[in-house]
């Protein structure tokens, strides 16, 4: 398998076509022995209620995503819109992350957790598949802890979108 697939017109025409496609947008980190890691992901998906399983795509199994695909458990936050700068830096490689500003803190077991997000779902996988280049990742949800509910945010058109809050209507 190549390193770096030559795009395809189908798979050129699946990315245009999930880049309309609104997702919602998590943050998951995990704790390792060099530190903490984390990454944005707009992939997450439930699957189901039992047991309590959830499922994402990394695109690489390097850097991030290598370490959360290591650890034995890692925190997926779904956020709101109030997280989008947040969601940003995570999206960035190099950017700052886990700073005091950003309102970080730890779990009892050690996962870096971020308290005003709308839910944490601390997980362990279950399953990874690899899928050319990504890595799909079924993951059993351990505990559930529940935050703020603000506006949703979204990722659409390779940009961060709030939408109304359910509180709004």
């Amino acid at each position: 398998m190549s390193t770096n697939p030559v795009p395809t017109p189908v798979g050129e025409a699946l990315k245009a076509a999930f880049r309309t496609h609104p997702a919602g947008v998590a943050i998951i980190t995990a704790s390792t022995p060099d530190g903490p890691v984390g990454l944005t992901a707009s992939s997450v998906a439930s699957v189901a209620v039992d047991p309590a399983a959830i499922m994402f795509s990394v695109t690489r199994a390097t850097g991030s995503a290598g370490a959360i695909l290591s650890a034995d458990t890692f925190v997926v936050h779904l956020i709101d819109d109030e997280h989008s700068a947040l969601a940003q830096s995570f999206a960035t490689s190099g950017a700052d992350r886990f700073t005091p500003e950003q309102g970080w803190t730890a779990l009892d077991t050690g996962e870096p957790h971020l308290d005003t997000a709308r839910a944490a779902l601390r997980c362990r996988a279950l399953h990874t598949i690899a899928v050319g280049t990504s890595t799909v990742v079924i993951a059993e949800v351990l505990e559930v802890l529940t935050g703020t509910q603000g506006r949703p945010l979204v990722y659409v058109d390779r940009r961060f979108h709030a939408l109304p809050s359910a509180h709004d209507n």
